[in-house]
């Protein structure tokens, strides 16, 4: 794995929008802008080190799912701060309908500088963006500028099979709707579901979009509805789980939701399940099954434990998202549990490329590793101002 410079292409801004990344520039703290989708460097990869990255991720996902398994069977739903019966009763069942209900994508965040193992940082497995970046705008560069090496990145094609191999779990006759929040102002969460309303387009599946605060609740029928007041069958949502059972309409989700069993009436995409592996106790349960496992950090939900002596910690809360809440602790520093409920895990500095924090993010799509994404940050904290860089095969 080795960074390089280069001359980013004429007119690269106007090209990036043109393929989905209409949000290419960062507007910092201070006011100033600076690129977002970075092509004044990339990374390049051997093919045995994706190859090994592939097996890690691989790996890495059969265990997450052994994880979930474990929290449904031996009810541990309340140390990921799930302590509403009715809510972990449906994501239970969820969980053991999961053969029935569509389920897409995920991506892992991993610690990886080609000299030892990849180390788990965390999953995102409900909500994830950076999708039309890593599957599309990185692959459109290589072509321009190295076409004739390779790129880890099968991701388009391994979603529109997907959607097609997953299309009888739909209902049918009805669209499948894509929902993204109206409050997001880069338009990232936007151009993420469209390029995933693409993909699902492209398997034949008829579709609809809706922003979130669009969808309705017709109580004469007790269904959500569309603004056209035709029924939600089917929705793929950018729109995290605890948000959506903790709103006003919480409880009607929860009311219509439909787990493969045909007694809801809105199939939701990603399923239920996800919250168990959307959550980063998911990270300490890891440990407490695979101690020692070289793909893990040690990781707990109690305190920092002997990490507190060790190496440091970062302190994670549950469901923090782009490094928000994240706080880090350097060997030594006095053991404080937050209030509020976290996971501590081992401080694993992120690797530094000539000044910029690397951060992978190994794509998963239908239960497989199809794809690779870069971020880079200035600080030990992958957070909202870090940068997109794309990657080559090259050896």
């Amino acid at each position: 794995m080795r960074r390089h410079r280069t001359e980013p292409r004429p007119g690269w801004q106007a090209t990036v929008e043109e393929q989905g990344v209409i949000y290419p520039l960062t507007r910092l703290p201070d006011g100033s802008l600076r690129p977002y989708w970075d092509e004044s460097a990339y990374y390049s990869f051997t093919l045995a080190e994706v190859e090994a990255l592939e097996e890690t991720v691989a790996e890495l996902h059969e265990m997450c799912l052994e994880a979930a398994a474990h929290i449904v069977a031996h009810d541990r739903f309340a140390e990921l701060g799930l302590t509403d019966p009715r809510l972990t009763a449906l994501v239970a069942e969820s969980w053991r309908r999961r053969a029935e209900l569509p389920s897409l994508y995920g991506r892992f965040d991993l610690r990886y500088d080609g000299d030892g193992p990849a180390k788990l940082l965390e999953y995102n497995a409900d909500t994830p963006t950076s999708l039309v970046e890593a599957a599309s705008a990185q692959w459109f560069w290589m072509e321009d500028r190295f076409p004739g090496l390779d790129q880890w990145n099968s991701l388009h094609e391994r979603l529109v099979e997907a959607w097609r191999r997953q299309a009888p779990l739909l209902p049918p006759g009805a669209p499948l709707h894509f929902a993204h929040s109206a409050a997001d102002e880069l338009g990232e969460d936007l151009m993420t579901v469209a390029y995933l309303r693409e993909t699902a387009e492209q398997a034949g599946l008829t579709t609809r979009a809706i922003p979130v605060e669009d969808i309705g609740w017709d109580a004469l029928s007790g269904r959500f509805v569309d603004e056209r007041y035709s029924f939600l069958r089917s929705c793929f949502k950018l729109y995290p789980w605890e948000w959506l059972t903790s709103d006003r309409f919480g409880p009607h989700a929860l009311d219509t939701l439909d787990n493969g069993g045909g007694t809801g009436s809105t199939l939701w995409i990603e399923p239920a399940w996800k919250m168990l592996l959307s959550n980063k106790a998911l990270l300490a349960i890891l440990w407490e099954l695979h101690p020692g496992h070289p793909n893990l950090l040690p990781a707990h939900l109690d305190g920092p434990r002997e990490l507190a002596r060790g190496g440091g910690w970062a302190a994670k809360p549950l469901l923090g998202r782009e490094g928000a809440g994240i706080t880090l602790h350097e060997a030594g520093a006095d053991p404080v549990v937050r209030d509020e409920p976290c996971c501590y895990q081992q401080l694993c500095p992120l690797p530094d490329f000539d000044g910029n924090r690397t951060v992978l993010g190994a794509w998963v799509v239908d239960g497989e590793p199809a794809g690779l994404g870069i971020r880079e940050s200035s600080g030990l904290i992958t957070d909202e101002y870090a940068r997109f860089v794309p990657h080559v095969i090259d050896g």
